[in-house]
């Protein structure tokens, strides 16, 4: 673990704690705990993407573990989205080393506005269950988003619980509580998926990422049972607030990349 200062310390797991609370309830804790981790001196980007795996790992388990015990999610949904999610964010860190995370911004602030916009239009949007397919169909569907979002989290990561919890919501038209449920268990998966990668390369800093993923932990804990208590309304300010700090974020990076 580097040698880090009083206030680092602080920082980071303050930055970890609200990570796992914002991650709980509608994703985007990445976007936290991700910048905050690139604060560390010395610290190369893999290795703070690594590291925030373990910090994130340690607070998805939480979280999908509250989830499942308080509003059992359709694990036939969540096995073959979670299963090729891994699978996707093992191949998404495979290339992480590769290609440069500044390509993705402008991408990934369009694709913000658009689920903002669209988010905000429709305010019946995820507050009810209103599947469009069964089966089959709705299974190979939730592998899909799996695979394309495991490989985003793998390759990237931050955002990568909003994405799931957004395409839930509008594609498979889950409420927004069950979509949390799902994306926390998806997000495990993603997690795990980077790190399988990452832990044989060496790239995780293990004291650092267990000093933040404890923070993170307790975080998760507290947001998944206020998501789970308030019901789908609250995830879904919770998520309109999160996707607008991103946008903002994101904004203001690619401004400042363009304007330097």
């Amino acid at each position: 673990m580097p040698d880090l200062d009083t206030l680092t310390i602080v920082l980071l797991v303050l930055a970890g704690l609200t990570a796992g609370w914002v991650d709980a309830v509608v994703g985007g804790g990445g976007l936290i705990q991700l910048p905050a981790l690139l604060l560390v001196p010395g610290i190369s980007p893999v290795q703070a993407l690594a590291t925030n795996k373990l910090g994130s790992i340690m607070g998805t388990s939480t979280s999908a573990v509250t989830y499942y015990r308080r509003v059992g999610p359709d694990l036939t949904t969540a096995g073959p989205m979670a299963i090729a999610a891994l699978v996707g964010a093992f191949g998404g860190a495979a290339l992480a080393s590769r290609i440069p995370a500044d390509l993705f911004k402008p991408i990934i602030l369009v694709v913000l506005i658009g689920v903002a916009t669209y988010t905000v239009l429709k305010p019946k949007l995820g507050a009810h269950d209103n599947l469009r397919w069964e089966g089959n169909r709705h299974r190979w569907t939730a592998a899909g988003i799996g695979l394309v979002i495991g490989a985003y989290d793998g390759l990237l990561g931050p955002g990568t619980g909003t994405f799931l919890v957004i395409a839930l919501v509008s594609v498979l038209g889950y409420a927004f509580l069950p979509a949390s449920a799902l994306a926390k268990i998806t997000n495990f998966a993603t997690n795990l998926g980077a790190l399988l990668f990452f832990v044989p390369h060496g790239a995780v800093l293990w004291g650092l990422g267990l000093m933040i993923g404890a923070a993170n932990l307790v975080g998760a804990y507290v947001g998944a049972r206020m998501a789970v208590a308030k019901g789908s309304a609250f995830v879904r300010v919770i998520f309109v607030v999160v996707v607008g700090a991103l946008i903002v974020k994101l904004g203001y990076d690619v401004w400042h990349d363009w304007a330097g």
